[in-house]
């Protein structure tokens, strides 16, 4: 079992910065593909950023060139930075981590909540 943990959610203002990272207790995080996604009240959740264990990265069109995603595989962590955020960025946002090696295995955090508000 892998066991996930975000943090850096909270209240920022519009236009404003954060940096959400994503820790997981994967023995082989190396392997593992991981990815950002978010649901905001009403909404489905959706991919908002990923990362291959390559290093192939790719993002939904809306965060397009205000978020990136990296990982430090020393650290087991994933990073969001979230630039020039909007309102329509405030959602929960969850880690995901995707083993496609041998029996594979996915895994979810609890997710850490992003408001973007005056």
């Amino acid at each position: 079992q892998v066991r996930i943990v975000e943090s850096g959610g909270g209240l920022v203002q519009p236009g404003g910065s954060l940096r959400l990272s994503c820790a997981a207790s994967a023995r082989l995080f190396s392997l593992y593909d991981m990815g950002w996604y978010r649901q905001a009240p009403g909404n489905e959740r959706e991919l908002v950023a990923r990362i291959t264990s390559g290093g192939s990265t790719n993002y939904a069109d809306s965060v397009k060139g205000r978020f990136t995603i990296s990982r430090d595989n020393a650290k087991n962590t994933v990073y969001l930075q979230m630039l020039s955020l909007k309102p329509e960025d405030t959602a929960v946002y969850y880690c995901n981590a995707d083993f496609r090696v041998g029996v594979g295995g996915n895994y979810w955090g609890q997710g850490t909540q992003v408001t973007v508000s005056l």
